[in-house]
This record gives C-alpha cells, structure tokens and sequence, in this order.
C-alpha cells in the first residue's frame, strides 16, 4: 500500500526548511509531512575533517556544458546553507518594479511591501547581524549588532553615508547561544568556527518534530499526476524506486532540480528550465596609499548602493559593490602586497550587477543520462554589460575618498547562484507558477526558491528565499499577512 502523507517536500535547504517550520508552527499535531533528501546527514565535525561540506560529488546529479561557468551546489541535510557566505541582504524595492519603474525587464508579481515582514522574521530567525540604518525601508531592526568596518570601509562611510552601510549578514557579530563570532578568515564556505547560520545549526529541531520524516538519499526521480492534481513522488533510494502520496507537494531543490524533477514528470510548459540566470559579478583589486585593509570583523563587512537604485537602470544594470576583508576569501593569487610594510594597502571589491534573462539559457534533462540535470549558460545580458562598463567611473567616485594608487586586477567572476527557471507571473501564459509559488495548472503543487525570480537582482538571493517561503506558507495556511 502506498504511504500517504499531507505534505510531502522536496528537499532540506533554505526554500525548504523556512516553508516547513511555517507549516508546522499552525499544522495540527495529527499533520503528517514527508521530507526527501537527495544527499547524506554530513555533520560538521565530518564536513571539517574532510574539508568539504557534501559527500556527494556534484557529478553525481548535474552536468555543464560551459566550463567557465560554476554553480554552486551542496548535496546533503542543510543543502547550500553549509556552503553559502552568509550575506542576508533584502532585495530593493526596485528589483520588483524593473518594467513599471524603468521600462526594462519584467516586473514581479509581488512588490517589497508584501516580503518586508516576512524579510523581517528571517532576520530573526537567521539572527542577521546589521546596521540601525538602511538602504530599503524595514519595521523592525536587526537582531544582532553589525560588524566593524574596515578602514577604507569607514572613510567610504564617512563620504557616503546614504551610500555605504554595514552589511546585513548571517554571520555573527557577538557569540549568541546558537554560534560563536565570524573570525573574519574568508573560509566561509566550510566557516569553521561555525559562525553563519545553516540549516544544521539554526533549524536542525524542525525535522525531529513527531509530525516530521525525513529520508536521506532519497533522489526525487518524478512527480505523479491526475485529472490536474499532483497525486505521487517517485523517489530512488539504495537502488529501489519508491512511490509515496501526498495532499500537497512542496519542491524546495533549486534552481537546477525544480525544473529538472518537472521534466522528468511530463510537464510541458515551454518555460519550464528555460532563463538560468544570475548577478553578473565583476572582481576587481585595487593597491591603496597608506590606507589599510583587511581589519574589519568579517569576511565582507559593508556594501555600498551608491549606483544602485536610480533611472541609469533605465539604461544598464544597477550595481551593488561588496568590500573584502579577509585576502584568503576564494583564494586569489594577488590579494597581498609585496612591498615591506604595505602588505595589506591592497582592496578587494566586488562589483555585482542584476541581470535580464534569456530564454536561451537553460537547465534541462541531460541525453546522456536522465538523473542528471543540464545547465547551459552562454553568457549575460547587453543590460548587465552595459552595468560593467561603468566600473571606471564608479571607480573615479569612490577615488574621492580612496587613494587609488593602481587597478592590479579586474576580472568577471562567478555569482554562482541558479536562478529563474521556474518563473513565477500572473499570467499562465508567460509563467509557470503564480506569486505565491503555486503551479499555475497544478494547483496543489508548490515550487520554491530562486527558480521562481523572474530577473536577477544585485543583492544575494538567499534572503528572499527564505522570505519567499514564509510568504507561500502563510497563503496556503490562509494566513496571508499585508
């Protein structure tokens, strides 16, 4: 006999774990919900003896056709909340409005004003460190204090003060008694004194609530359907193809494996896995006069908006610029001087930019083998190129304050973030899910995370995730809050 359950969910990330401590904060005590996992419990003693956050091989699931281009995915319980770098930034209320504000892009169905309590209770949840001002409007303030600047970040403050704050992040600034402090070393992605929030430190209780099973190596293989309803999971597991039910069906993978499971279970929407998108991100060093870097109490401490919001993104991208504290983030080859007594004058900056998808920019089922998921990404929109060529005089700006003595390098670089393949709308026709996450023919079926975005903001996704979550919760609990 199949087993039933009232929920069955796809996945233990962000999009996954914020929807399920929604659901179990109102669901009965007789609620009974499914949790599938693809990859192993890889704790983080594990994760630190073997100096890696997944045992599963990302090989083991996707295939990329374009060398140059890196995705950022961990297998596993906790999912890319072990490997992520902890900026909690909340999108700007532009980034909703791109079409009606700018005339570019495509607006989302949902404005800033429907998140901004649901970013609020991520906050809380996440225990987000961050400044008492802000560059977006918020009700409520940061749970935990911000972390220091660095030096050239503090003159950057001083000069811009409506332009550079303290960045919003889930690394701690105090000890707390969840997690120690960030030690500001950059090796965020394995963070080894365990300061950033993940889903093993921050929400590990939810799956051992009664109401709760979870199964781990547990690979999704389809979804099953009738008369337009989404009736079964097919999962594979130690080698044995698995059917369970369930009233609603909640995928919370990602960007590479919500379309991928669609697909794989016959649904034909033509955009289905169609606009992979993400920031373009641009890296670029710079050799300081007399001013020292790399002494804030974070791996990036402060962002700058000053080319953010604004009719330019009429034209091109706007752009969010990130400072680096730490010369071992990423391992770069250049991040230290070689002149006696100047090793630290040099400044990392990272220049991310939002980006308009392309419909040629896809995940889908590879030919070669079905479990596998294809990404295929050519390259970012003339919007965002046109954002990147104004590095120069984004550059003259801040060199009001910072004495540049020379550009060492500057480079395109990797966001990593999978994005916009499941993208959510009003209309049936131009989306595949509506704006509370809903499959727009499939109405008991749920699809989370950052497939759904339909443009590429420059702020780091994972705050709208989770928001994002809390938002489809709240409605499908019929608890929608204004």
């Amino acid at each position: 006999m199949t087993e039933h359950y009232d929920v069955v969910i796809v996945g233990t990330s962000f999009a996954a774990s914020f929807f399920l401590l929604r659901y179990l904060e109102h669901a009965p005590s007789s609620a009974r919900v499914l949790v599938l996992e693809r990859g192993n419990n890889d704790t983080k003693a594990w994760q630190l003896a073997n100096r890696s956050n997944s045992s599963m091989e990302s090989t083991e699931a996707f295939e990329s056709d374009n060398p140059r281009k890196f995705w950022r995915i961990t297998f596993g319980f906790g999912g890319n909340s072990k490997c992520w770098m902890g900026g909690a930034t909340r999108m700007m209320p532009g980034d909703f409005e791109l079409k009606s504000r700018y005339g570019v892009g495509t607006d989302w169905p949902i404005s800033y004003d429907d998140l901004e309590h649901h970013y609020g209770i991520v906050e809380q949840v996440m225990l987000v460190s961050g400044p008492p001002d802000s560059p977006m409007p918020r009700s409520t303030p940061f749970p935990l204090p911000p972390h220091r600047l660095s030096d050239p970040e503090v003159l950057l403050k001083k000069r811009f003060p409506d332009g550079w704050y303290q960045m919003a992040t889930a690394r701690a600034s105090v000890p707390n008694s969840r997690r120690g402090t960030c030690c500001s070393t950059g090796l965020c992605g394995l963070c080894p004194v365990d300061a950033k929030f993940t889903i093993q430190n921050g929400l590990a209780y939810l799956y051992e609530d009664p109401r709760v099973v979870l199964r781990l190596a547990a690979e999704v293989q389809s979804i099953g359907t009738f008369a337009g309803v989404a009736r079964t999971v097919d999962y594979l597991q130690a080698g044995e193809v698995k059917t369970v039910a369930g009233d609603l069906i909640v995928l919370g993978a990602n960007g590479a494996f919500n379309p991928h499971i669609l697909l794989r279970s016959g649904f034909d929407h033509p955009l289905i896995g169609r606009r992979l998108h993400e920031q373009m991100s641009v890296s670029v060093t710079l050799d300081l006069r007399g001013v020292k870097c790399y002494n804030g109490s974070s791996a990036l401490s402060g962002l700058g908006y000053l080319f953010y919001e604004g009719e330019h993104r009429r034209d091109h991208a706007a752009c969010m610029v990130e400072t680096w504290n730490s010369p071992f983030a990423n391992h770069p080859d250049d991040t230290l001087r070689l002149e006696p007594g100047r090793w630290n004058e040099r400044l990392l900056l990272g220049f991310l930019f939002d980006d308009i998808p392309s419909d040629e920019n896809t995940v889908t089922v590879s030919p070669n083998n079905p479990r596998l998921a294809r990404m295929h990404f050519t390259e970012h929109s003339d919007y965002a190129k046109r954002g990147a060529q104004q590095i120069p005089r984004m550059l003259d700006k801040l060199s009001e304050v910072l004495p540049i003595e020379r550009v060492v390098t500057s480079s395109w670089a990797s966001a990593a973030h999978i994005q916009g393949t499941v993208v959510m709308g009003n209309d049936p026709a131009t989306s595949v899910v509506d704006r509370h996450l809903i499959h727009h023919q499939c109405r008991n079926l749920l699809v989370l995370g950052s497939s759904a975005y339909p443009t590429a903001s420059p702020a780091y996704p994972t705050l709208t995730i989770s928001a994002l979550s809390l938002w489809a919760a709240d409605h499908v609990l019929g608890r929608d809050v204004a």
